[in-house]
């Protein structure tokens, strides 16, 4: 009598791409069929086997598991969405909506991305909302769009010398939701820990934002100027550092997606 063979074991598991990966695969999400057990860097492995084009990417991901980061060893389990994360819109140097305080407070963290333009008066709105008679500091931020390119993302130096010495018309901003919303959080909870702020709001455009409007904005309130000062910085360079938000820098006949890899936590030291 012939032996009945099991069958192997799999989960499914749904990949979603971003920026540069989903222009490449022309997909925004790619269902796997995995063995069980199976990691984030399997998942990775069967990917590029539909998708060889993405391969070369690989140096610059990182990764997240129904969102939050993860590390390439993290086991995967049937339903799990993977995030493949491209460099992001800054490196160093309305999607769920804002997170803010319970209904009739006044909120001490205003945390958003944002599809609606806004333009210098939100530094001032911001201020108003977050501020208590004991504060006496209001440091603001404005991130704006300027037209001289940036740093392209790793394997868009080709196009970006195609574009070299023309002036950008405009930026695209492209975001994982769930995530870049939990980053902010984790940022401002750092604050809070480091420099005693509590009353912060950072605020990211998504979707396409014209030559010289505003693309984020970052207000800190605070009893002294000090750590105001230090919190505004702290809160834009690791936004730009960490938060899953992508940036395309759009030209007449093209685009180029620029950044650096994403860190999962703050710097150390």
């Amino acid at each position: 009598m012939a032996r009945l063979i099991e069958p192997a074991v799999s989960i499914r598991v749904r990949v979603r791409l971003f920026a540069i990966q989903r222009e490449l695969a022309g997909t925004r999400e790619v269902a796997l069929d995995l063995a069980d057990g199976a990691d984030v860097e399997a998942a990775w492995t069967a990917l590029i086997v539909r998708h060889p084009v993405l391969a070369p990417g690989r140096a610059s991901l990182r990764f997240a598991r129904n969102g939050d980061y993860a590390d390439p060893t993290t086991t995967l389990a049937d339903g799990d969405e993977v995030a493949m994360i491209p460099p992001v819109s800054g490196g160093s140097g309305e999607a769920e909506g804002p997170a803010r305080a319970g209904a009739g407070a006044a909120p001490t963290r205003i945390l958003e991305l944002r599809e609606a333009p806004f333009t210098t008066s939100i530094l001032a709105e911001l201020a108003d909302a977050l501020a208590v008679p004991e504060d006496g500091a209001v440091v603001g931020f404005l991130g704006r769009t300027r037209s001289t390119p940036g740093t392209p993302a790793p394997g868009q130096e080709a196009e970006a010398a195609r574009h070299a010495g023309r002036s950008v018309d405009s930026l695209e901003y492209e975001a994982l939701d769930t995530l870049a919303l939990r980053t902010l959080t984790d940022i401002a909870d750092e604050i809070a820990a480091r420099f005693g702020v509590d009353r912060l709001a950072i605020l990211h455009r998504i979707g396409e934002v014209p030559l010289g409007e505003p693309s984020i904005a970052v207000v800190a309130v605070a009893p002294h100027r000090g750590a105001a000062f230090d919190a505004a910085r702290y809160a834009i360079d690791e936004t730009k550092a960490r938060a899953p938000i992508w940036k395309a820098e759009r030209f007449a006949d093209g685009h180029v997606w620029i950044g650096h890899q994403a860190r999962t936590g703050p710097e150390e030291g």
